[in-house]
């Protein structure tokens, strides 16, 4: 696994991005889509379609930060 070179700056930046997809993103998507659900049908949904798209990028950008942050190497420039 190749380490990527970064600055502490960046890597509290994507910690920084992390944490609030996690504790805001993530909670308020799950709420939208429990909302979406209560209008009925889901097929004809586009409220529910928007929120589990969002839901998508959200956990995809979460994946993606893991992995970096799992792999960065903190450089001094």
């Amino acid at each position: 696994m190749e380490k990527i070179p970064m600055t502490q700056d960046g890597l509290i930046r994507l910690e920084d991005e992390r944490k609030r997809l996690r504790s805001e993103e993530r909670p308020a998507v799950i709420r939208a889509l429990a909302e979406a659900r209560e209008h009925g049908d889901l097929s004809e949904n586009a409220e529910y379609h928007a929120a589990r798209e969002r839901q998508s990028f959200i956990e995809g950008r979460l994946a993606e930060l893991e992995d970096i942050i799992s792999r960065a190497q903190v450089i001094d420039i």
